[in-house]
């Protein structure tokens, strides 16, 4: 592993995490909103949702950094994996939007289940590239298919 670039990291942490708050933004009031939902069994209190995401978004920020930093010589792949990081924090910034939102439920259903299916491609190509990249997304993965039973739980529950 080289030298950290400490400018290069800070800002491939930045990305996912302005992502993130540009879409709470957009999706308004969400604490009021989850709040008045009802649950299903296993539904963390709201507070914990921010700091969730807040970690999620730095890990997947440094996972982006290392696949730059770290990997040479395989372009075709780096570009790929890299497309399909972006792709994710794209639909990643939609889902809120159609959840909270719109309370489209059954259709943000839908986009969560399409989200994992990117983050698991991104994360077998961030495995491919480096290793330590792909571990990084691991628990973006386990908070996504918790997420995926909540919204399903939200669905049909409302």
């Amino acid at each position: 592993m080289k030298p950290i670039n400490l400018k290069r990291l800070i800002i491939a942490i930045l990305i996912p995490e302005a992502v993130g708050a540009a879409s709470a933004l957009l999706t308004g009031n969400i604490g009021e909103t989850y709040r008045s939902y009802n649950q299903p069994p296993l539904s963390p209190p709201g507070i914990v949702f921010p700091i969730v995401w807040i970690i999620l978004y730095a890990l997947m920020g440094i996972a982006s950094y290392l696949i730059v930093e770290e990997v040479k010589g395989q372009d075709k792949e780096k570009g790929e994996a890299l497309f399909f990081y972006a792709l994710q924090l794209a639909v990643n910034f939609i889902w809120p939007i159609i959840f909270f939102r719109f309370s489209a439920y059954w259709v943000s259903v839908v986009v969560i289940l399409v989200l994992v299916a990117l983050v698991g491609i991104t994360a077998i190509k961030f495995k491919a590239l480096y290793e330590p990249a792909f571990w990084l997304l691991v628990p973006y993965i386990l908070w996504l298919l918790f997420a995926t039973y909540l919204n399903i739980g939200v669905a049909v529950l409302n």
